[in-house]
């Protein structure tokens, strides 16, 4: 029921004001002004595009499938939104606290796939059926090295549980009962004598409890923009050579669901590497002395202030992320097929291989 009455309006609304952040963000690397006239700085320029598709005609090809055809869409956003359930926003705000939430997330939301075939197979037509194939092997492929890194910060933190690994990465740590016993929280930093459960903020990231893994952030985030279709990944929707991709022969609300799944890939991919790499919902700023900035930029869990620090933290994280997916969907030119999957087989998945067997060593090495 949290991820239903939470997370359903924010996917809408951050859906809504995303595409003018980025329409923003677009015009700014470019040199021009975005949307100016509708609404005070263009703010609805977005709202109007909005009540447009509401408006419109739901056509559907006389040729098509059209019990698949009409499904498509649903199936993909149903897929990628139920991902939203396992994200922890606060130290006890959470859809569905399952101790194998990493799991679950990347099983549910690899099943947009079907999706995507559906949707350019039941349109009949050659661009969405290139498209899907396109999107297709795109995704299957780049879902190895984000699956292999993944598994390298599941190694470390030994869990399967995102509320669990939000824990390790901060101060409050022993609030969290499955950790009362455990000493997973000082591998890496064991040696040293920091006592990171009471320093926090930076230094109980998992990329800094395990340095490899910033390498692998890197990996992931290069991953999730092709898994979110984003340029320079956007092969599967190439405008210049396939009109649209899988979604050209949609319009109307289906078409507004279609993107709406992939402003929500975008920020589902983005709350996840948040969790696995970045703390979480803890704050950035340690414990330094007697200047206790972790614990006056955090509360205790179960309290107000611990769930608005949560808040707060988990989600400008998640938006700096969402922030560099745009920019780099307007900086870097869009990849080649081939220069795609050597990216894919030859770059990225042998050095997640290498990572997660180095994590392996260091985990055996902190026992």
């Amino acid at each position: 029921m949290i991820a239903f009455l939470f997370f359903l309006p924010f996917v809408a609304l951050f859906a809504l004001l995303g595409v003018y952040a980025e329409r923003k963000v677009s015009a700014y690397i470019q040199d021009r002004m975005g949307p100016m006239e509708v609404g005070y700085g263009g703010i609805l320029q977005t709202l109007a595009d909005i009540l447009k598709l509401l408006m419109k005609e739901d056509i559907v090809p006389q040729v098509a499938d059209k019990r698949l055809f009409k499904l498509a869409p649903l199936i993909i956003f149903v897929a990628v939104f139920a991902g939203f359930a396992t994200i922890p926003v606060t130290p006890t705000v959470i859809g569905s606290a399952v101790n194998v939430g990493v799991f679950y997330l990347l099983a549910i939301v690899s099943l947009d796939i079907i999706g995507i075939l559906m949707a350019g197979w039941a349109s009949n037509s050659k661009y969405p059926l290139l498209g899907a194939m396109r999107a297709i092997a795109q995704i299957i492929s780049y879902e190895i090295p984000i699956g292999l890194i993944i598994l390298a910060v599941v190694m470390i933190s030994q869990s399967l549980d995102l509320q669990n690994i939000s824990y390790q990465q901060g101060i409050w740590i022993q609030a969290h009962p499955a950790h009362n016993t455990s000493q997973n929280y000082l591998f890496g930093l064991k040696a040293t004598g920091i006592d990171i459960t009471h320093v926090g903020g930076v230094l109980t990231w998992n990329i800094f409890r395990m340095p490899l893994l910033m390498v692998g952030f890197v990996i992931y985030f290069i991953a999730s923009l092709a898994e979110c279709n984003r340029a320079p990944f956007d092969i599967p929707e190439a405008e210049s050579e396939l009109i649209g991709g899988y979604h050209t022969e949609y319009s109307g609300l289906r078409w507004a669901f279609v993107m709406l799944a992939e402003y929500g890939m975008m920020l589902l991919v983005s709350f996840l590497g948040v969790i696995l790499f970045l703390g979480g919902w803890n704050t950035p700023f340690p414990n330094i002395g007697s200047l206790a900035l972790a614990d006056w930029t955090s509360g205790a869990p179960g309290t107000v202030y611990g769930t608005m620090t949560g808040i707060f933290w988990v989600f400008i994280k998640t938006f700096v992320l969402v922030f560099f997916q745009m920019v780099a969907r307007w900086t870097y030119p869009r990849l080649r097929v081939d220069q795609l999957m050597y990216l894919c087989w030859k770059v990225l998945i042998p050095f997640s291989l290498f990572i997660l067997f180095v994590c392996g060593l260091w985990r055996l090495g902190m026992v």
